[in-house]
């Protein structure tokens, strides 16, 4: 006789971590020494269990690196080495994979000396000048994607000398300046990346502005409607961002490296229309001028600072999305565990990866390090017994919440504890975990 049971859909849910987690120890995986690359700025991208990432300096010639390791700490590999000519010098971003290539930007070098977009394979072979800047020059960060569409910004250049927003196809094709800064109202020197949603792209810019202090813009992928969705004034709403934005629905989350109450930067959140703008400050102990984007999770926001922290070498912090209080997780010391920051955290697994620029002890290059939070990723399983489901997970600080739609309305599970048995009722029902 077969029982006929209507089916139960699971939603496992990676969220927040509450104010009493604390994170481990970072390991060191590499320790920079010049030959093998120095002073890395750039965040990293993770492909499987690689990790890929830019050093600014350092390698054979000098000029700075493109290098390869394996998400456990094995396997570094210098994958490029600049050679300060016409392939470029001093990669201050981070890449971009696509079809077993990475592509990204040199600050310096070309056939102009005015930077490069570059590409190269994953394996070090195929190394390819995209684009020398002629008319826009000194890009400072990293590229987004759109098909086989590379979007950008150059720091300086463009019709005022304020920078640029460019595009270029993968192949070196269609490079074109889709639009050229000029202070005010839009924003000038962008040292960040773009966000891409639809046709739109948002970013950020360190001056300009109503005020002076900065924008963030949002401009259509084909150079038309640029708009100023934010400026900065200084102050308690910050100043001066130089990191790129996360996009959360209609939310756009950033940082500013400076203002706030004592000039040490903040986090803050705006709505794509320009409404609903609040910030949160940096006190120093909890991190100061963060010069790096946002990874988020979640409810839960994670990034570094250059400065500040609880040794006074920056910090790996996090802040929840209603933009609460922010929590200082390591403090770096600034010697073998490297210090000042000033990239993103990439995350593979349970652990966040990011880069230091220096350190106090070996040659002072910096590092890749990685820092396991046991909780970040609570694993909900579930076991089909007869017509009922019993749901495990292992993290107590976690409750069980449940819903008959995906977009809610979320409900705490009176009294459940892992492991919990559920009848099967209805057409369907969704269970995530949410932190207490």
């Amino acid at each position: 006789m077969k029982t006929n049971i209507k089916p139960i859909r699971l939603i496992m849910a990676l969220l927040s971590l509450g104010t009493c987690a604390t994170a481990q120890t970072p390991t060191t995986l590499v320790s920079f020494n010049v030959g093998n690359g120095a002073n890395p700025q750039a965040g990293l991208v993770a492909s499987g269990g690689t990790l890929y990432g830019t050093t600014y300096g350092g390698g054979s010639s000098g000029y700075g690196t493109v290098f390869a390791i394996n998400a456990n700490g094995s396997g570094f590999t210098n994958v490029y080495s600049f050679t300060g000519g016409d392939d470029g010098a001093y990669p201050e971003a981070g890449l971009v994979l696509y079809g077993g290539a990475l592509y990204g930007t040199a600050y310096g070098g070309g056939y102009y000396e005015n930077g490069t977009v570059f590409s190269v394979n994953t394996n070090g072979s195929g190394f390819t000048n995209v684009v020398s800047f002629s008319f826009g020059a000194d890009p400072e960060a990293g590229l987004v994607l759109m098909s086989n569409t590379l979007f950008g910004t150059t720091y300086a250049g463009g019709s005022s000398g304020y920078g640029t927003v460019f595009r270029v196809n993968t192949d070196g094709t269609a490079f074109t300046n889709i639009y050229s800064f000029s202070g005010s109202p839009y924003g000038a020197y962008p040292q960040a990346g773009l966000v891409l949603s639809g046709n739109t792209l948002f970013g950020t810019t360190y001056a300009g502005g109503s005020s002076g202090f900065g924008t963030v813009f949002r401009i259509n992928t084909d150079g038309s409607s640029p708009s100023n969705v934010y400026s900065f004034a200084g102050g308690a709403n910050g100043a001066n961002p130089e990191a790129g934005l996360v996009l959360s629905g209609n939310t756009l989350y950033g940082t500013t490296f400076g203002g706030g109450y004592y000039g040490d930067g903040t986090v803050f959140s705006v709505n794509t229309n320009g409404s609903g703008f609040q910030s949160c400050l940096f006190d120093y102990t909890n991190g100061a001028n963060p010069q790096a984007g946002l990874l988020l999770l979640g409810n839960t926001l994670y990034g570094t600072t250059a400065n500040g922290g609880s040794n006074g070498w920056g910090a790996v912090f996090q802040i929840s999305t209603n933009l609460g209080s922010i929590i200082d997780l390591y403090g770096f010391l600034g010697g073998g565990d490297g210090g000042s920051p000033m990239a993103g955290l990439a995350l593979v697994g349970n652990t966040l990866y990011g880069t230091t620029q220096t350190a106090n002890s070996g040659s002072g290059s910096g590092t890749v390090f990685a820092l396991s939070v046991p909780a970040l990723a609570p694993t909900l399983n579930i076991a089909l017994q007869g017509n009922q489901v019993t749901l495990t997970w292992t993290n107590a600080a976690f409750c069980l919440q449940a819903a008959t739609n995906v977009a809610g309305v979320w409900t705490n599970v009176a009294n459940a504890a892992s492991p919990y048995t559920n009848a099967i009722t209805g057409a369907q029902q969704f269970f995530r975990l949410q932190e207490n």
